[in-house]
């Protein structure tokens, strides 16, 4: 007999809305215990609307979301406030609290209407701190606080509630790369050694890829893909999430890039293994068009050639360079009033590449 799949978090038939009218229709997902879920999407897509009604501040039209085998929209607000933390993009105030003030209050859920602290919440909200990496802060006024040092003392709040699901929107808003990184760090480490669940939404697509384990993609009122990093960002499908009309997004590898500079290439750059493409960035944010070549096409520069250069000179992934490639690449070079070498070194298999930087009278890693 067949036994039914059980989740630690499931969300049925879920349609969120405003005044009866709905954002984002029909979602289904279930997360095992001490998995990351990112919601993405364009402006205005409703991934806030999704969260939002996932924690309770805003009502569901229809469909159920379960903790473990709760109801999370039944349950009393004590047990909610114990078993789920928020983060929100809201800023909070803190007037006259201290750092460490703000970070008790997440023991709230524990302490009884009176809301004193027992000598076991103080040790929490201590080793809470010390976890996030805040413990320094915690006599210092927060208000004085930077916003990365904000944003880590609601994470220690948030944690100090000891919550088994976690609902972040945009935690990395206003954060420089560092209190990025440091954020995240800590969600991954909680989910990998806590089992804690983590349902949030993020702009930064490369974090989105690099730290999650589902990743919900939100477009025209529903779901419209739900699957791994690996089955979201590959081939051209992010451009179309986001409806890109200039420019173009490389999915694999998380890299925008601006609209490619049209005309007569001008430039010729001898490139590969990565060699080429600060180059051609540099080229394009000059306004200069420009070719490039020889690649092969699993080379580290093909990507950002096929994005930028207004012609490629190429063959096949692993191919040796041949003479029809070569001649072709010489043709293009002959064309273009400058030539740029951007490699520093030839390896044995890259001999024709060679021969056209001195067929171009240049130094490797200068020009002509």
């Amino acid at each position: 007999m067949h036994q039914e799949e059980t989740y630690f978090f499931r969300i049925e038939q879920l349609t969120v809305g405003y005044q009866n009218v709905p954002v984002v229709r029909d979602v289904d997902v279930s997360l095992a215990q001490g998995e990351i879920l990112t919601l993405i999407g364009g402006n205005g897509a409703g991934k806030s609307t999704i969260l939002k009604s996932i924690m309770g501040q805003l009502a569901p039209l229809s469909g159920v979301v379960y903790l473990e085998k709760n109801s999370i929209h039944k349950m009393s607000a004590e047990k909610r406030a114990q078993d789920m933390a928020v983060m929100l993009t809201d800023r909070v105030k803190g007037d006259y609290m201290t750092c460490r003030d703000v970070v008790s209050m997440g023991r709230y859920p524990y302490t009884g209407t009176l809301g004193i602290l027992s000598p076991a919440d103080r040790e929490k909200v201590r080793q809470t701190m010390e976890l996030v990496g805040i413990a320094g802060l915690a006599d210092q006024a927060f208000t004085t606080l930077s916003d990365g040092q904000k944003q880590l003392t609601m994470l220690a709040r948030a944690l100090c509630q000891e919550p088994k699901l976690m609902i972040l929107d945009e935690p990395t808003s206003y954060l420089d790369m560092r209190y990025k990184l440091e954020l995240l760090t800590i969600l991954q480490r909680m989910a990998r050694e806590e089992k804690l669940t983590v349902i949030m939404s993020l702009h930064e697509l490369e974090l989105a890829q690099r730290v999650s384990d589902k990743i919900m993609c939100i477009k025209g009122g529903k779901v419209e893909r739900l699957g791994t990093a690996e089955e979201i960002f590959q081939g051209n499908y992010i451009a179309e999430l986001y409806d890109l009309r200039t420019g173009s997004y490389d999915g694999a590898e998380c890299r925008p890039e601006l609209p490619r500079t049209e005309g007569e290439p001008k430039v010729f750059v001898i490139a590969g293994g990565g060699s080429g493409a600060p180059v051609y960035r540099r080229l394009q944010r000059q306004g200069i068009p420009f070719a490039t070549g020889i690649l092969q096409k699993n080379d580290m520069d093909y990507p950002v050639a096929e994005k930028l250069a207004v012609r490629v000179v190429c063959v096949d992934a692993f191919a040796e360079i041949d003479e029809t490639a070569e001649q072709e690449a010489l043709e293009v070079m002959h064309g273009c009033d400058s030539v740029i070498c951007a490699l520093e070194r030839f390896a044995a298999l890259n001999a024709a590449n060679q021969r056209l930087a001195e067929c171009a009278g240049i130094n490797i890693g200068g020009g002509r």
